[in-house]
C-alpha cells in the first residue's frame, strides 16, 4: 500500500472528521453530559438552586485508603488519554507537537508569570459571579473536594488540578485551535467555537457556570492565538483549580457561602 502524503493527511474532510473523532473521546462528550445534567437538575423539584454538584469525591470507604488512592491515580492518569491523543495528531503531519503548542520549556518564566496574572484576572471576577449566581438561583452549589480523611488529600487535589489544566488546554486550546486554524477559520469563529465549547461543557454547574467558563474560554483563545502558547494557559487553569479545590477542602466547613 503507498504512503499517504501530507496534502492527503491534511485534506480538510480528514481534519474534521478527526476533531469530532477527539471531541467525542473528550470535552465533546463532557459537553454532551452536562446538557444532559443541567437538564435533569432543572426538572427535580428544588432546580438549580438547591442542586449540589460534587467533584473530587472519594472513590472508597475510609477504611481502605490505600485502595482510595489506587483509584484516584488511576482515574488521573486515564483522563490525560484524550490529551496524549491529540499531541499524537498534531504530531503526525508536523513534528515536534509541544512545540508546536508551546507546552514546553522555551519561555518558563513568560508561562509562569503570565499565567499567574491570568488566573488572578479570571479568579477573582470568577468567584464574585459564582456567588451572584448562587445568590439568583441559577447555579448549582459546587462541591469542589470530597475526600476522605486521608493524608494524601491535598496531593490528590493538586493533581486534579493539574490534570484538568492538561486535558482542556491541550485538546481545547491547542489542539482544537490549531486544527480550525488548518481549516481557515477565522480568529472570531475559532474564539466563539472555543468559548461555547468550554462553557457548555461546564453547563453541568448552572448558568453562572456556563456564562463564567465561557468568558474563560474567549480570554484563553485569545491568548493562544496571541502567543501561541498553551503554556501560560496551563498554569493559569492549574491556579484556578487548585486554590478552587484545595481552598475548599480549608475552609468548606467554615464559611457558609461555599
Amino acid at each position: 500500500m503507498p504512503n499517504r502524503t501530507d496534502a492527503e493527511l491534511l485534506a480538510p474532510r480528514v481534519i474534521r472528521r478527526e476533531i469530532w473523532i477527539v471531541l467525542a473521546l473528550s470535552l465533546g462528550a463532557s459537553a454532551v453530559w452536562a446538557i444532559v445534567s443541567i437538564l435533569g437538575t432543572l426538572t427535580e423539584p428544588g432546580g438549580l438552586a438547591e442542586s449540589v454538584q460534587s467533584m473530587n469525591s472519594a472513590r472508597a470507604a475510609p477504611e481502605r485508603p490505600w485502595y482510595d488512592l489506587a483509584r484516584q491515580l488511576v482515574s488521573l492518569a486515564l483522563a490525560l488519554a484524550p490529551a496524549a491523543l491529540a499531541l499524537h495528531l498534531l504530531s503526525i503531519d508536523r513534528g515536534n507537537p509541544f512545540r508546536r503548542i508551546g507546552l514546553d520549556l522555551r519561555r518558563p518564566g513568560f508561562d509562569l508569570l503570565g499565567g499567574a496574572v491570568l488566573a488572578a484576572c479570571i479568579g477573582i471576577p470568577g468567584l464574585g459571579l459564582y456567588l451572584a449566581a448562587r445568590a439568583l438561583g441559577v447555579n448549582a452549589t459546587i462541591s469542589a473536594a470530597n475526600l476522605n480523611d486521608v493524608w494524601w488529600a491535598v496531593p490528590i487535589l493538586v493533581l486534579a488540578a493539574l490534570k484538568n489544566a492538561i486535558a482542556e488546554e491541550v485538546v481545547g486550546v491547542g489542539y482544537l485551535i490549531t486544527r480550525l486554524q488548518q481549516l481557515a477559520w477565522k480568529p472570531v469563529p475559532i474564539i466563539v467555537a472555543h468559548s461555547l465549547l468550554r462553557g457548555t461543557y461546564h453547563l453541568y454547574q448552572g448558568f453562572g457556570g456556563f456564562i463564567g467558563n465561557a468568558v474563560m474560554g474567549a480570554v484563553f483563545a485569545l491568548c493562544f492565538l496571541k502567543w501561541k502558547r498553551t503554556g501560560p494557559l496551563v498554569v493559569a487553569h492549574t491556579l484556578l483549580d487548585i486554590v478552587a479545590f484545595v481552598g475548599y477542602l480549608y475552609v468548606a466547613s467554615h464559611v457558609s457561602w461555599l
